[in-house]
């Protein structure tokens, strides 16, 4: 908490705030949308400054990716690049943020918990898989455990450390943002909520996870979805805001924006590193994060059902290959030969075997990620 260690020094320095010129000035470090900036550009620089040390000392570890067999020889010519690269964008959006945020507010600390979480199962992931050179890393149900624990985390601490309304709130109903939602018809309980909770979680962080297959394509939609998430952030902790556009106003998520704005400047800092052609990958222990830091916050905020709108490209990478395998399954269980929707799943990599090449494939779902957060923007008015 940077700006409370420079409101004592000076008020031990200059006296009493009313007699400092320079104490009131501090005033500026109070106000959660200076905070916010200076948090991401406070990420930004770490990761500009420290990610090639960081992919200095992954190369020393010879930790580099490992390719799959199948995928295209564009994509064979990345194997042994250096890869867990997320570390340096949870190492950066945690300094950031402890620097610029009030470190009270329970929602803060939430998120900055289980995104840390999700990044150890990821973690775990990527050493079994890379260091210890076992190709399957994490069992597909350790993965899980791992996850569905960190989201029956969540769960405890809003049930048992917050007053937290256990009600959804529904983009385009009003009435789903009633200030005392056992009013409401959308209020179904903790119980009921935990099952949702787990959704959510679950499906962000692993559509993230898919979707991060290229050079710069999840880091370059995480700061585009980032940016939308921290101004509905921003509006749903201030009660003018909150009030005027019918959200569900919680003023203990407002630090949640400090740590949002983190967030973009550690993607993006990321992205000078990542981007065509990528110097160092994410790995599991960066996309797992990323993606329960979205659902974490769109949870602590009452915007998850925006999510599909803050990370339509996610959203639409998940469920490529949800029907990927569930058409291949259906048609070789009734036809006895697996048959496909797609050339490959996720979708990206159908287009790159339809012919496009890597950077027009990241480049357009940039446009059409900048086209949904601006979608999810829009909505703040359509209520």
């Amino acid at each position: 908490m940077l700006y409370y260690f420079l409101y004592q020094w000076i008020f031990r320095e200059f006296g009493q705030p009313s007699e400092s010129v320079l104490f009131r000035g501090l005033n500026v470090f109070q106000y959660v949308t200076f905070r916010t900036a200076m948090a991401t550009v406070t990420a930004l620089l770490i990761s500009l400054l420290f990610g090639g040390k960081v992919i200095r000392k992954i190369r020393s570890l010879n930790v580099g990716q490992e390719i799959r067999e199948e995928l295209s020889a564009e994509h064979q010519a990345k194997k042994g690049t250096p890869t867990m690269g997320g570390i340096l964008i949870l190492g950066a959006v945690f300094i950031s943020t402890v620097l610029w945020a009030r470190l009270d507010s329970v929602f803060l600390w939430l998120a900055l918990g289980a995104t840390m979480c999700f990044g150890a199962v990821g973690f775990a992931d990527d050493y079994i898989k890379i260091v210890k050179k076992r190709s399957l890393g994490l069992t597909g149900k350790q993965k899980l455990a791992g996850q569905l624990l960190t989201a029956v985390a969540v769960w405890a601490v809003l049930y048992f450390f917050t007053n937290y309304s256990w009600n959804l709130s529904i983009p385009f109903f009003k009435a789903t943002a009633e200030a005392n939602p056992m009013l409401g018809v959308t209020y179904v309980g903790p119980i009921i909520y935990l099952i949702f909770i787990i959704f959510v979680l679950l499906g962000s962080s692993n559509a993230v996870n898919l979707t991060d297959g290229m050079d710069g394509l999840a880091t370059s939609i995480t700061f585009v979805a980032m940016s939308a998430l921290t101004a509905l952030t921003y509006v749903a902790s201030d009660k003018r805001w909150a009030e005027y556009l019918d959200l569900t106003h919680n003023p203990s998520s407002a630090e949640l924006t400090i740590f949002c704005g983190a967030m973009v400047g550690a993607s993006l800092g990321f992205l000078w590193f990542n981007a065509p052609p990528a110097e160092v990958f994410m790995g599991d222990v960066g996309s797992l994060a990323i993606g329960g830091a979205l659902g974490t916050v769109a949870i602590l905020t009452k915007q998850e059902f925006l999510l599909p709108f803050i990370g339509g490209i996610f959203i639409i990478e998940a469920v490529s290959v949800m029907l990927q395998v569930s058409f291949f399954k259906f048609t070789r269980r009734t036809g006895g030969v697996g048959k496909r929707i797609f050339l490959q799943a996720p979708l990206h990599h159908h287009f790159q075997l339809a012919g496009w090449k890597e950077p027009k494939i990241v480049f357009r779902f940039l446009i059409v990620a900048i086209l949904f957060a601006l979608l999810s923007l829009s909505t703040l008015k359509l209520r």
